[in-house]
Parts: C-alpha cells; sequence; structure tokens
C-alpha cells in the first residue's frame, strides 16, 4: 500500500480504511492527511519482523479486507441448500400431477394408441378411464409452448343433444397420477361424451384423447349398480349395456377391450364371443330356456284407509304405501284395486289392465366350422 496506490481511492474509502486501521482523528481528516496516515500505517507494518526465508509474510491490505467482506456477505446471501431442496420436491410434485401418462407400462400397453373410456354406473354418476402416453404429454407441451406452464389437466363433459349436436357441459380439473374419474350428471335419461387433454389459462383447450358415448338411465329404469369399481365385475354385462355396448351403432371398441382386459373374459352375445371346440363340445346338451313373470302393483292410501287387490285385503303400511305381487299369465287380467275410508264414507277405486302375449322364437344355431 503506497501513497499513488492510495491517490487512486476517494476520500470515503480511505476514511473507512482509516478507521479500520484505528488511526487517531481520521473523521476530521483530508484527502491529503489520510493517505499520509495510511502509508505511515503501511510503512510500519512491512518494516519489523520477516520470515526465516527473508520474505515477508503477505499481508492484506485495508482494500483486500474489505472486498473479502462483501464477497462473504454475499456468500451469506445465497439460499440456503435445505430450502433449494424443499423447492426441488415442490416442483417434481408439481410436475407429477401435471403429466397424465401413466409411469408404469405394465398396466397397459405402451404400444396402444392413446384412448378414454366412458363407463355409465347410474342415472347420476358416469365412469371415465383413460390411458396415455407419455410422447402425447410431451407433444401437448411442445405445441402449447408458454401456455404450458399455466396449463391445467382437465376432463371436458359434452352434452349430446336430440339432433346429435354437442353442447360444452363442464370442464372438471384433474390430475395425474390416476388413470380414472368419476364424473356426477344431472337430468337423466341423457347422452354424453367426454375429452381429456390440457386447458390453458386464455381458454385454449389441447384434446388428448375422445371417449365413447353414452346415455344414462332412467332413474326408475332400477338399473343403478354399486360405486366401487371391485364391484364391475359383476355387474360388467349391465355396465356394458348401459355404456353402449349393445346399441344398434354398435359396441365401443375401446370400451370392451378395457372391460376384456381387466375382467379376463369376452364381453358381449356368445354368439360373438364364443370360438373355437369349446363351443362344440357343450352343443349336444341342449339349451334350455323357460321365462315366466310377474309384477308388482304398489300405491299409497290414507293410513287408515282399508285396501283391497282383487277383493283380497292388502296390508297398508303407517306411511300409507302398499305392495302387492302378481303372477302375470297368458291372458287378458283386469285389477281392480280399491281403497276405503275407515268411516265407510268414502271409496275409490283404480282398474288396471295387464295383457301377457308370450312367442316362442325358433332357435337359432351357427356353424361353428366357419371362421366368423
Amino acid at each position: 500500500m503506497t501513497a499513488t496506490s492510495l491517490r487512486s481511492h476517494t476520500a470515503k474509502d480511505l476514511a473507512q480504511m482509516a478507521r479500520q486501521h484505528g488511526i487517531p482523528g481520521w473523521h476530521s481528516m483530508r484527502k491529503d492527511e489520510l493517505i499520509g496516515a495510511l502509508s505511515s500505517v503501511a510503512r510500519k507494518r512491512m518494516s519489523p519482523r520477516r520470515q526465516p526465508g527473508g520474505e515477508s509474510p503477505p499481508k492484506k491490505t485495508a482494500l483486500s479486507e474489505i472486498s473479502s467482506q462483501n464477497g462473504s456477505a454475499k456468500q451469506k446471501s445465497e439460499t440456503p441448500p435445505h430450502i433449494r431442496h424443499d423447492i426441488l420436491v415442490m416442483q417434481q410434485k408439481k410436475a407429477v400431477l401435471k403429466n397424465l401418462a401413466l409411469n408404469d407400462s405394465s398396466k397397459f400397453d405402451q404400444d396402444r394408441e392413446d384412448r378414454l373410456v366412458v363407463m355409465v354406473r347410474d342415472p347420476y354418476w358416469l365412469h371415465a378411464h383413460w390411458s396415455l402416453s407419455q410422447p402425447s404429454i410431451d407433444r401437448a407441451q411442445a405445441a402449447m409452448g408458454q401456455r404450458w406452464h399455466h396449463s391445467q389437466p382437465t376432463l371436458r363433459v359434452f352434452r349430446i343433444m336430440e339432433a346429435g349436436s354437442t353442447v360444452l357441459d363442464r370442464d372438471i380439473a384433474i390430475h395425474g397420477g390416476v388413470s380414472n374419474w368419476y364424473v356426477d350428471v344431472t337430468d337423466p335419461p341423457c347422452s354424453f361424451r367426454m375429452e381429456i387433454g390440457y386447458l390453458s389459462a386464455d381458454g385454449t383447450f389441447y384434446t388428448l384423447a375422445r371417449s365413447n358415448c353414452v346415455q344414462t338411465p332412467s332413474p326408475d329404469a332400477n338399473e343403478t349398480v354399486d360405486e366401487n369399481w371391485s364391484d364391475v365385475a359383476e355387474n360388467a354385462d349391465r355396465i356394458f349395456a348401459m355404456s353402449g355396448g349393445y346399441t344398434p351403432q354398435g359396441t365401443s371398441r375401446e370400451l370392451q377391450e378395457i372391460l376384456e382386459t381387466r375382467l379376463h373374459r369376452p364381453l358381449g352375445s356368445p354368439m360373438h364371443t364364443r370360438y373355437g371346440n369349446g363351443a362344440a363340445m357343450d352343443s349336444n346338451s341342449g339349451l334350455e330356456l323357460a321365462v315366466d313373470a310377474e309384477v308388482t302393483i304398489f300405491g299409497v292410501t290414507s293410513r287408515t284407509a282399508h285396501v283391497t287387490l282383487k277383493g283380497v285385503p292388502i296390508n297398508v303400511r303407517p306411511d300409507g304405501t302398499f305392495s302387492a305381487k302378481l303372477k302375470l299369465t297368458e291372458q287378458r287380467q283386469v285389477i281392480p284395486i280399491v281403497a276405503s275410508a275407515s268411516d265407510g264414507v268414502e271409496q275409490r277405486t283404480v282398474i288396471l289392465a295387464l295383457d301377457r302375449n308370450t312367442k316362442v322364437m325358433e332357435p337359432l344355431f351357427r356353424d361353428i366350422s366357419k371362421p366368423t
């Protein structure tokens, strides 16, 4: 530290150096006085002790000490490692929730195309199932560009009108890590279809797959099934039918594939699903089919009323409801239901006319020797 090198610094820097070296009266000194005092301190530190080799140990100048202090302050301001780790974990979780492709290749054949299958569970619930590949997700990210960062995995529900046109019913925000979603719907019976993809902040929708069309049953159709997926095996044919499996337009290939893959058995009529010699082994056993029918009559009246059906008294429950079962025979039946007030003043009658006409068709045989 020489007088020449000190002149390149400002008076403020020189005052800071003087303060650090403990020079008395530094705050009232001018620049020339500060240079002289600092030069004197430097000469005193350079002159005394020398190392045995004749070389003086390196000394830190006041300016270098200030620079080292500034560097250590910068190091202290860096993000701590545990915070950087937490940020990295959060980013990884966000990426997993955004990725709709399943990483487990054993669940789905990677060679198959992307697909979205919708099944009807009951009049008010649909069950969507999808299988999407990682390359499809990568293509969506490349196509959306900057919009990808603020996009949301979305399941779009469309309502199919009577004329065949579709109307957007609603968008459902979903996430990755799963391959199915339950969707509640209204106004049964009604037809629906779905699309799966990514919805950007500006409303642009990138479609990955489209579903089959389904129709929910009427609430009084008694076609409801249990809500859990594990019960699909017991009700597979019923769900297959409600989801459009037996419609005149034809079977949904994706729906049939996903059900047959999970249940490990064919779906549909045995005339279209049984092949090979296994069918021939049972051909001589003979197929029997017997059908009978009964009808349930139910209603409501005053809880103190007396009700008869074809002259036979029927029990009236405390809430006024009643029901009875009758065998539906091969004839026309006229069934009077009469309700009488407990005081005998008033009587009301309803007559039901039922007609059963059963026709047995000729059996149909298929030649199993011919390929289908």
